[in-house]
């Protein structure tokens, strides 16, 4: 059965990834700044802070090696609680939907069989008119994103032991 108005099944329009670290909170959060994304996110290529925009906004250009680019703008950002929120402001080529906010959260993890790793949990809030092919490619783009993210913490891990 159609939803009222012909516009098919309802959805939530947030998704949700979140992994386990094998690697200290310190290590992870090395990371987890706009213009750092390249450093773990293997999808793209650069990241560069945008000239012109005002000393007040943070906003960093992600070229994705399949030539897409991506304008994102820093809303929030706690070194005490681990978090960044941020905002896609501009896209080429241009979104099909109208917005999307996201925010990476970390925790340590202090005791038990997991003490000294990190757990992350990446949200994004899209706009009410992205489709359920804009959220399934979301997903798995974080969860690429999250084992990126895992493998260079890693790595840091081994270079830190030497």
């Amino acid at each position: 059965m159609a939803a009222p108005g012909g516009k098919g099944i309802a959805t939530t329009n947030e998704v949700i990834e979140s992994a386990l670290i094998r690697a200290p909170l310190s290590h992870v959060w090395h990371f987890i700044k706009l213009p750092e994304f390249h450093k773990f996110w293997s999808a793209i290529d650069k990241a560069e802070h945008v000239k012109g925009t005002s000393s007040e906004t943070d906003v960093v250009r992600w070229t994705f090696k399949d030539g897409s680019v991506v304008e994102v703008k820093q809303d929030e950002h706690s070194n005490l609680d681990h978090f960044i929120t941020y905002s896609v402001i501009n896209t080429e080529p241009e979104l099909t939907y109208s917005s999307v906010v996201s925010t990476i959260r970390c925790w340590p993890v202090t005791s038990g069989e997991f003490e000294d790793c990190t757990f992350v949990r990446w949200t994004s809030k899209f706009s009410s008119d992205a489709d359920i092919g804009v959220l399934e490619d979301a997903k798995y783009k974080r969860r690429d994103a999250l084992k990126d993210l895992g493998m260079a913490a890693a790595k840091m891990v081994k270079e830190h032991a030497k």
